[in-house]
């Protein structure tokens, strides 16, 4: 069956576009990984809620679990209220932990019927007045109050960066006094966070420098003075050299997990370089393996059966895809992620907590829409067409 649809050009005009009609990527069941693999989850709003949009945390929980219990399936873990579920831009720290809580129940859920279900969830400083923290020592009491909530469900730590730490700290020596802190009483190796500006530019200068090679060294030493605490760390610079300079000098058994959402394929592939295979290669914790799920899944599957060339086939195509999602403001990519989800019927609505599904243009939207199409992700094509033509409606595009 064709499906034609009219979109708007970057011209401002419309213009005809019909789909590619190729079917869908579906990943193999069973599928075994050689990498670990978390997707930063969304959170799907309740639009039906009595509550001020811009102002009030309304989650559908059924909804929001369900896509959970969707990620697993595919072999993907789960990192639990990062940035994706629009941590700090929507989403508080009390909701945060219920979906923190939420999550580890379904998890256990999900693997005592045979299932295997990682999560790893966020720990930071988010319930903090960022205009009223005057010092580190009020940084590492926000960090032990998330710490030891978390913990208490039983949780692993993704330790985020601080938009608190990133306003106190006036040298490199205030994050490693936080960080010492905080890893010497994790009860079990944490996940590191570095976003960069880019993602939040209110950690712009995270570790205590502009210059990202004197931040990575201070990184870097904070690692190797516990690198028996430190699972790995994520880091969201966007620029792959930086990555793989990174990786390289990382301890032995400390992972790096790619946030780089613009060169993921081949960091997750690898360069094989130097003796220690971790050196060699990404590990993943992505926002975009939520708006690509299958492809990631399937691709991920291939590559651990040694078939390097089926992996960037499948992955490759979706990377123009991402780098439309995360494109500048890079911050507003939650947006697209949830678009996705609502075209391929993982949600019933395209609404957003904090109103965020105002931050992209229905140019954005069209042209996601070609890429998803050309990427092999539009799992239900009539009803993804559907969904497209009443967002269009919407904008008077009849």
């Amino acid at each position: 069956m064709t499906l034609t649809l009219q979109l708007p050009l970057a011209s401002g005009e419309l213009g005809d576009y019909t789909l590619r009609g190729t079917t869908p990527v579906k990943p193999a069941a069973g599928i075994q990984f050689n990498r670990i693999a978390y997707s930063a989850a969304h959170v799907v709003a309740n639009p039906l809620a009595a509550a001020d949009p811009w102002l009030d945390c309304a989650v559908d929980w059924d909804a929001t679990i369900a896509y959970r219990r969707h990620l697993w399936s595919l072999g993907l873990g789960v990192a639990e209220a990062m940035d994706t579920a629009q941590r700090g831009m929507g989403l508080d720290w009390p909701t945060s932990l219920e979906l923190i809580r939420r999550s580890l129940d379904a998890a256990r859920d999900f693997s005592s019927k045979g299932g295997s279900a990682l999560v790893a969830s966020g720990c930071g400083t988010d319930h903090l007045t960022l205009d009223q923290v005057r010092s580190v020592d009020e940084v590492i009491k926000g960090y032990e109050e998330q710490m030891a909530a978390i913990e208490k469900l039983g949780g692993k730590l993704i330790v985020m960066a601080s938009r608190a730490l990133a306003r106190v700290a006036r040298s490199p020596a205030d994050y490693e006094r936080v960080y010492d802190r905080i890893l010497s009483q994790a009860r079990q190796p944490v996940v590191l966070h570095w976003l960069g500006d880019m993602f939040d530019p209110a950690l712009k200068g995270y570790w205590g420098s502009n210059d990202v090679e004197a931040a990575m060294d201070t990184a870097l030493g904070i690692i190797n003075a516990h690198p028996d605490k430190v699972d790995g760390i994520k880091i969201s610079l966007l620029d792959k050299d930086k990555e793989i300079a990174m990786r390289r000098r990382l301890p032995d058994g400390v992972r790096m997990y790619t946030g780089d959402d613009f060169n993921y394929a081949e960091l997750i592939a690898g360069d094989g370089f130097g003796s220690n295979p971790l050196h060699g290669k990404s590990d993943a914790l992505l926002g975009i393996f939520d708006a690509i799920a299958p492809a990631a899944s399937a691709a991920l599957g291939e590559l651990a059966q040694g078939n390097v060339d089926s992996f960037h086939a499948i992955l490759g195509p979706t990377v123009p895809l991402s780098r439309h999602i995360f494109a500048a403001p890079t911050r507003f990519y939650k947006t697209g992620v949830v678009f996705m989800a609502w075209l391929n019927g993982h949600q019933s609505h395209f609404t957003m907590v904090g109103g965020q599904q105002s931050t992209r243009s229905l140019q954005h939207f069209a042209e996601l829409f070609r890429l998803a199409d050309a990427a092999n992700l539009l799992e239900q094509p009539e009803l993804a067409t559907r969904r497209m033509k009443t967002l269009l409606a919407l904008h008077g595009v009849e």
